[in-house]
C-alpha cells in the first residue's frame, strides 16, 4: 500500500515542484485526502446515521453534529497517524510509540479546537453543520502542520562538525 501511495504522490508532485517542497506536498496530499474523507464521513454520519437527531445515551445526550464529529474522528485518527508516520515523515528518528503519544496530544488539541469552533458556528452562529465542520477543519490545519513537523515527527538534524 505504501508503494502505491508513494508512486501516486510522486506522479502528482511535478506541477507543484516550483513552489512547495516534497514533504509539504506529501503532508498536504495525505492530510487533504484524510480531511476530505473525514468531512465525507461526517456528512454521512450526520445525515444518515444520526439523522440530524440527538443521540441519547444512558447518562448523556449528544447533539447530532458532535456525534458525527466523534464518529468521523474515530475512523480518520488512525489513518492520519499511519499516513504521517509511513508516507510523510518517514525520516523521523523518534520511536513509533513516542510518535503515537505525541500525535495523540497534538490531535487532541486539534480536536478541542475543532469542537469549540464547530459548537460556536453551529449553535451560536447558526451555520449548517457540514460547512461549520469545513471551517473548523481549515482553522486547525496550520496548527496541525506545525505541531506534526516540529514536535510529533521531528527529524533530528545532525551538524557536520560533530556537534
Amino acid at each position: 500500500m505504501r508503494r502505491i501511495i508513494d508512486t501516486l504522490l510522486d506522479r502528482l508532485y511535478p506541477p507543484f515542484r516550483s513552489f512547495i517542497n516534497p514533504m509539504a506536498f506529501r503532508y498536504a496530499a495525505c492530510g487533504g485526502s484524510n480531511t476530505a474523507f473525514d468531512i465525507f464521513l461526517f456528512y454521512i454520519a450526520y445525515n444518515f446515521i444520526f439523522r440530524k437527531a440527538l443521540l441519547h445515551l444512558p447518562f448523556l445526550t449528544i447533539s447530532p453534529h458532535i456525534a458525527a464529529f466523534l464518529l468521523s474522528f474515530s475512523v480518520t485518527f488512525p489513518i492520519g497517524f499511519c499516513l504521517n508516520r509511513y508516507i510523510v515523515f518517514r525520516d523521523s528518528v523518534i520511536a513509533g510509540r513516542v510518535q503515537l503519544f505525541r500525535y495523540s496530544l497534538t490531535v487532541s488539541m486539534s480536536l478541542v479546537l475543532n469542537y469549540i469552533v464547530l459548537k460556536f458556528l453551529v449553535e451560536w452562529m447558526g451555520w449548517y453543520p457540514t460547512l461549520a465542520k469545513i471551517a473548523a477543519t481549515a482553522i486547525s490545519i496550520v496548527f496541525s502542520y506545525l505541531s506534526q513537523s516540529y514536535f510529533t515527527f521531528r527529524v533530528k538534524s545532525y551538524r557536520s562538525d560533530g556537534g
